[in-house]
């Protein structure tokens, strides 16, 4: 019975288990079947973003192709546009050049027609020259021969005559200089007006920073000054060469002041020209009240005692005016009081009586004519004015006006005042300067060289490339007809255009 219990026991337990396996079996194959049905949805939605995804990324790289397309089509029409304009520049110049040459060639035939119709004319000019001298050549040249050595002992007797004549001139003005001396009673030094000035280097090797690359810094300041910077072999050392003090004072400030600084190029050159004609200015003003101090005179206009400066950077005939009219000066008030004269007169009319110098390159008119109306704009009585501009007169009106020639002449005639020699040479340079100044279109002009060149500078807007071959050419010829000069001299003219643009 317990066996068959134990049995039936076994079995049901068998049936069950096989029943619960049966069961679990099918659950798991149930749960796999559902992972396996969301696995497949998954993975088909995962499809799905990954296809509009790569749908997107090609949209996006076909809409950056075409924008390239289309850039490189802008670029190609704009390079074919400008492609097409300089083929259009390029024909233009080869008509204009095949113009130039056909005309060229037109002149070279009219000028050949032209040599024979010269060569034509002269052969018949010739034919009835002979025809009405009724001489051949031989005759001809005999006779021109005859004619020239005539004329040459006309001028050989006139050169002995004028030679004789300048001779007994300066005998004559010899002595009245030992007469001078005699009367002499205002002792004075006189110091020869020099037209170079040295500016000493700490190192040979600021000549080069002097000249900057390819000459710009030296051009630079010889251009803003108007003087000649002469770099030579001379050790640590460069010359500053002009005939106007001015000019070469500035030029000389402005070298030292660089070569101080170290820092040499154009910008920071017309800075520092800028800042030393202020300077100069102020000195200017302050060397004409130092004069107007030690002659003695109060009351004069501010404006005038700066001209009375300005003709410190002044002279005539070697001699420097501002210390010429100090003089002056000086020897109005002795004479007046010897002879009973104004002597505060006399003596503020000697003061001024070459003031229309420190204008008379600016202004029309000859010195006396400038300095009667400088003086009268700032108030100076009449009878001081006629006194101080009738130096030149030969019956000067009043005593007063008679002393002060005296006492320029005394002044001008003492030995070792005045060199005739260098006064000629320094009004030659100014002629040369006035030649170029006057034609239209003209900024600068400036004689350098000892007056063997003229620098003229020209305005760029107003005077062209071609405008500027036949201005050099009219000044050459201009200065061949009024002036007289030895030897050559060199007219260059330079038209500089200058363009500057600011990176921000």
């Amino acid at each position: 019975m317990n066996y068959i219990t134990i049995a039936l026991i076994a079995i049901i337990s068998l049936v069950a288990g096989w029943i619960i396996r049966m069961f679990m079996a099918k659950y798991f194959v149930r749960s796999a079947e559902k992972k396996a049905k969301k696995l497949l949805t998954e993975a088909k939605v995962k499809r799905q973003e990954i296809f509009f995804e790569a749908r997107e990324k090609a949209l996006k790289v076909v809409e950056e192709a075409k924008e390239e397309e289309k850039k490189r089509r802008s670029e190609l029409k704009d390079l074919e546009a400008k492609l097409e304009k300089r083929q259009e520049r390029f024909e233009k110049k080869i008509l204009e050049l095949e113009e130039r040459r056909a005309k060229v060639s037109q002149k070279e035939n009219d000028l050949e027609e032209v040599k024979e119709k010269i060569k034509s004319l002269y052969q018949k000019a010739r034919e009835k020259l002979q025809e009405i001298a009724e001489m051949d050549k031989e005759e001809a040249k005999k006779a021109l021969m005859e004619n020239v050595e005539k004329k040459i002992e006309d001028d050989i007797l006139g050169r002995i005559k004028k030679l004789e004549k300048e001779g007994s001139e300066k005998i004559e003005r010899k002595a009245k200089e030992m007469m001078t001396n005699v009367v002499e009673r205002c002792a004075s030094s006189h110091v020869t007006e020099v037209t170079t000035s040295t500016v000493s280097l700490p190192s040979d090797e600021m000549k080069g920073r002097i000249i900057g690359r390819e000459g710009r810094n030296i051009n630079v300041l010889e251009k803003l000054t108007g003087a000649e910077i002469i770099v030579d072999d001379t050790p640590e050392a460069v010359t500053v060469s002009a005939f106007n003090p001015i000019r070469r004072r500035l030029a000389k400030l402005t070298l030292e002041k660089l070569v101080l600084d170290g820092r040499i190029q154009p910008a920071r050159i017309e800075r520092v020209i800028k800042k030393t004609k202020k300077e100069l200015a102020e000195d200017i003003r302050e060397t004409g009240e130092e004069a107007v101090y030690n002659v003695g005179i109060a009351g004069l206009d501010s404006k005038l005692i700066k001209l009375l400066g300005r003709l410190k950077f002044r002279s005539s005939y070697g001699q420097n005016v501002l210390q010429h009219s100090i003089e002056v000066a000086n020897l109005s008030a002795m004479l007046a009081s010897e002879l009973g004269g104004n002597v505060a007169k006399s003596k503020k009319a000697g003061l001024l009586h070459d003031i229309g110098k420190a204008l008379d390159h600016e202004i029309q008119g000859t010195h006396p004519e400038i300095g009667r109306d400088i003086c009268k704009k700032h108030g100076i009585p009449d009878d001081v004015v006629e006194a101080a501009m009738s130096h030149h007169d030969d019956h000067p009106g009043t005593l007063e006006g008679v002393i002060v020639k005296v006492a320029d002449a005394l002044s001008g005639g003492r030995p070792g005042a005045r060199r005739d020699d260098r006064g000629a040479y320094v009004k030659r340079l100014e002629e040369l300067e006035e030649v170029a100044n006057n034609y239209e279109g003209t900024k600068k002009a400036y004689a350098i060289q000892a007056g063997r060149e003229l620098r003229v500078f020209v305005k760029p807007e107003e005077i062209s490339d071609a405008k500027a071959h036949k201005l050099a050419r009219e000044i050459s010829d201009q200065i061949e007809k009024e002036l007289k000069y030895p030897g050559e001299i060199k007219v260059t003219v330079i038209r500089e255009n200058r363009v500057v643009e600011y990176a921000k």
